[in-house]
This record gives structure tokens, sequence and C-alpha cells, in this order.
């Protein structure tokens, strides 16, 4: 498979997609939500919107950081799971309930939210609402240029 478009050949998409990235960074670096729950949380919105090189990338990046493979495979049915905690259980779903805005009415619950408060303060809600859209953005560029999966290499874009 050969993606459609090579953005980053393009310096309009290349300017844009460096503010993504930054934006994603900040998310990252700054916030105290876990490490592991924010790659668990990209895993999965990619997994759902068929991002082959976002789920290539997320699942070797969690693997590279040393999260238990039993971990990284039952992301996808995480509901059915043992392996996660409460914090991330509330994290992927809200992660799952904000990718999947036009399949829902109403888009994210009360409950969700509610949940989600549970676990983590004002600004790490703030934190997962980014990544939550980050990765959504960066999904959409990945499908709709047909970047596909397979060549990531943890840690490229460091």
């Amino acid at each position: 498979m050969e993606p459609r478009l090579n953005l980053s050949g393009s310096p309009l998409a290349a300017k844009a997609m460096k503010y993504i990235a930054s934006a994603s960074r900040v998310i990252i670096k700054d916030s105290t939500v876990p490490t592991a729950t924010q790659d668990l949380m990209l895993l999965r919105a990619s997994q759902i919107n068929g991002c082959g090189f976002c789920t290539d990338a997320h699942s070797k990046d969690l693997a590279h950081a040393g999260e238990a493979s039993v971990r990284i495979n039952l992301v996808a049915a995480w509901r059915e799971s043992t392996v996660f905690t409460d914090a991330e259980r509330a994290a992927l779903e809200l992660t799952e309930q904000g990718t999947r805005i036009a399949d829902a009415a109403g888009g994210v619950t009360d409950e969700a939210w509610a949940n989600a408060a549970k676990h983590y303060d004002e600004e790490q809600l703030a934190a997962l609402v980014m990544l939550i859209a980050l990765i959504n953005a960066n999904n959409r560029l990945g499908v709709i240029t047909r970047l596909p999966g397979g060549d990531y290499q943890p840690g490229q874009f460091a």
C-alpha cells in the first residue's frame, strides 16, 4: 500500500502537522496523566478509526516502553479484560465516546464524564480531552492519505 499523498512534502501541510505534533508533545510531556494511560488511549482511538500507521506506532511505543503484551493486545477488548485499572477504563471509555461522536447522538455521556472525573482532576481531564482531539486529527490524516502501518520505529519522531 502506498500513501495517496506525502503530507510532509507539502509546505502548508508540513507546517500544520508540526503544530499538531507540538500540541501533542505538550500534553504528553506536561500532563500528570500516566504515560501508559495516554498511550493506551492513543492506541484505542487509532484502532477505532482504522489508522494503520497510528495503530502500528502506538502499539510499538507501548511495547518499547515496557508495557505488557497482554495489555497491548487487549486494548481493543478492554471492557472484557481484567488487566486495566478503573482509571484506565474510565480514560478508555472517554476515548471511545470522544472518538465515536458521529455514532452517538449525544456525544460523550454524562456518565462517562463523571466516571472520568472520579479518577482525574480538572487539569488531567483537559489533557484527556486534548489528547483525544489530537489523536483523532492525526488518525484522520493517516486514514485520508492511506498512510500504511508496519514500518514505524519507536522514537522516530522524538
